[in-house]
């Protein structure tokens, strides 16, 4: 074998080396991304039906000087993709409800008559976005990656971050602990789209509600402005066989 032989051989030896290295590597990173999906599909599968279902919210929000206000919200909800959003409280705000379908939302307002196109990340009450009531979706809105993992008060906790898959979702990424054992989900920090941190989450009080030990307590903190949070309560939380017309702008005006 000549020298220039030999060189040839060793180049194509080291080129396939760093393909199966690389190949190895790609292999590896779907593989993860496979466990983060698996993990926040089960995460949301806790926090909510994957069938149809209504659930009562109170929100109570606290604000940095002390004073506070508590809204309350029906929600109907069929497969994390259609969503209804109806104002019981206060009595002066009945008749506001919000439309979801897909990531496209609007509201309808009785003195107005064409239903207008909110923002899934815009303020709805205190520290919670539309997006937080009338979806909550983490596996169809972002790609996950397991972080690493933690270990909390003795239990095995992994870290994912989720990235959104484009700009119309809630939060651009959002830092998430699921439980490794019955994967419920402990605390959430989600981010903007440059990348600071608005808010941090903590899921609390979990409990049977349809077919399903569940969180029925979300405490949501403001990350700018200290002492600011909005505490949700769930209640009376209920399958329901919802027709797809439901889901419609048309319809909304018959809902109460």
């Amino acid at each position: 074998m000549t020298i220039g032989e030999f060189y040839a051989k060793t180049r194509r030896a080291l080129a396939a080396a760093i393909l199966f290295a690389c190949a190895a590597a790609v292999h590896g990173q779907e593989a993860a991304d496979a466990e983060a999906q698996a993990v926040v599909e089960k995460a949301d599968h806790i926090r909510f039906p994957a069938e149809g279902f209504q659930v009562d919210i109170a929100i109570a929000t606290t604000l940095a000087d002390k004073s506070s206000e508590t809204r309350k919200y029906r929600v109907l909800s069929k497969g994390n993709e259609n969503s209804v959003v109806m104002v019981t409280e206060p009595a002066a705000d009945r008749g506001q409800i919000m439309l979801m379908k897909g990531r496209d939302l609007w509201v309808f307002m009785p003195e107005v008559s064409q239903p207008i196109r909110l923002s899934l990340a815009q303020r709805l009450t205190g520290q919670v976005a539309n997006g937080d009531l009338a979806r909550a979706n983490f596996a169809g809105d972002y790609l996950p990656r397991v972080t690493g993992g933690e270990t909390i008060n003795g239990e095995h906790y992994h870290v994912l971050e989720l990235k959104a898959v484009d700009r119309s979702v809630t939060y651009q990424r959002v830092v998430y602990w699921v439980n490794k054992k019955n994967f419920w989900p402990l605390k959430a920090e989600f981010y903007s789209l440059s990348n600071r941190l608005l808010k941090r989450c903590r899921y609390e009080e979990f409990l049977p509600m349809a077919g399903k030990t569940r969180p029925t307590r979300l405490v949501m903190e403001d990350a700018l402005k200290e002492g600011e949070q909005s505490v949700l309560s769930y209640s009376g939380m209920k399958l329901r066989d919802l027709p797809d017309k439901i889901f419609t702008k048309d319809y909304l005006k018959k809902l109460d």
